[in-house]
């Protein structure tokens, strides 16, 4: 399935929530934690008339909408599943009104900060639960660094990322 049908599928799954669609692209500057890695998620920037519908309870169905729009692209696309390719890094992820971007770059700063705070006391620094994807966030961000290691914790809703200070190597 070519980008373009991704648009026009991911366009009438919103437009089926009675939220008109004003604009769709695919977004090229998505946040430099996405860049890195190899990853090859496709970032859709949806512009809609009434955010609000998505944004509400911390952007339940904006995760909703996200999910249901990856399961009719991979139905859509058996291809791919038969040649058993792994599905977690090639995706989509739709932004509605830079909602996403905005949650990344929070992420960022988080765990910026909790990393700052693991370096200065040189102990570990647990952050607050979070779902898979903001795990995935601050893991991919904090790669780079040769000072410290994050690993996830937890089972299910308790499940949360722990910055490790391991010292300069």
């Amino acid at each position: 399935m070519n980008k373009e049908e991704m648009q026009n599928l991911i366009k009438e799954l919103i437009e089926k929530t009675t939220v008109n669609v004003s604009k769709i692209s695919v977004d090229e500057d998505k946040p430099s934690s996405f860049k890195s890695n190899g990853d090859k998620t496709v970032w859709f920037s949806v512009e809609v008339s009434q955010p609000h519908y998505f944004w509400e309870r911390g952007g339940e169905a904006l995760s909703a909408i996200n999910h249901i729009a990856r399961r009719m692209i991979e139905t859509k696309n058996p291809s791919s599943l038969e040649q058993g390719e792994k599905q977690e890094g090639l995706g989509i992820l739709i932004d509605i009104n830079g909602f996403q971007k905005k949650k990344v770059e929070s992420i960022h700063a988080i765990a910026h900060m909790m990393a700052e705070r693991a370096r200065y006391f040189k102990s570990n620094i647990e952050i607050d639960p979070m779902t898979a994807f903001e795990r995935r966030i601050v893991h991919e961000f904090l790669s780079d660094a040769t000072d410290i290691k994050t690993e996830s914790q937890g089972e299910g809703p308790s499940r949360r990322v722990v910055i490790k200070y391991i010292g300069a190597i």
